[in-house]
């Protein structure tokens, strides 16, 4: 194989690591996925309740609970809707639902970004080591002068960790 071919399929290893490192990182340490989950139950209630609503009512655009789910969904996504429900129950949860699920939908979408993003501020050790990482995906990219210094800053990481290995072992 070719340099070239080498390092198109280590370009393609890391970009899939990060990948996979952001989704974990999302999903550890974001509220993506208890949102997520909350507007899913949520939906599947409001929706329930709305079929229940509507069910055997003369005129009712909402006559499955399929209908009601796909109703739920065009409701919070505002997406528009294009039936409305006919009896008072069913205008009031779907008013209700419009109301929570649109808070609920964009609140997890900001909270997810918001959150993702503020975490490297929470973590500045995190910053380092995608420096470093970052770097060495770089290597073949580096001149001597900073492969040299990378060398050293390496170096004087090694020293660090093993004096505070030494501290720990001291203090146990």
């Amino acid at each position: 194989m070719t340099r070239k071919t080498n390092r198109r399929k280590r370009l393609k290893s890391t970009r899939q690591a990060r990948f996979k490192r952001f989704l974990e990182d999302v999903s550890a340490h974001t509220p993506f996925v208890h949102l997520v989950v909350l507007l899913v139950v949520m939906w599947i209630l409001f929706s329930g309740a709305l079929y229940l609503a509507e069910r055997n009512m003369g005129g009712a655009s909402i006559r499955s609970y399929g209908e009601a789910l796909y109703w739920g969904v065009a409701a919070f996504s505002t997406a528009g809707i294009a039936d409305t429900p006919v009896t008072a129950a069913g205008q009031f949860v779907g008013a209700l639902w419009i109301v929570l699920g649109s808070m609920l939908f964009f609140g997890t979408i900001v909270a997810t970004a918001t959150s993702y993003f503020m975490r490297p501020m929470q973590r500045p050790h995190k910053k380092i080591i995608d420096t470093i990482e970052y770097n060495l995906e770089q290597m073949d990219d580096l001149t001597l002068d900073e492969l040299n210094l990378l060398k050293e800053t390496v170096d004087t990481l090694i020293v660090h960790v093993e004096h505070l290995k030494a501290k720990q072992s001291r203090d146990h």
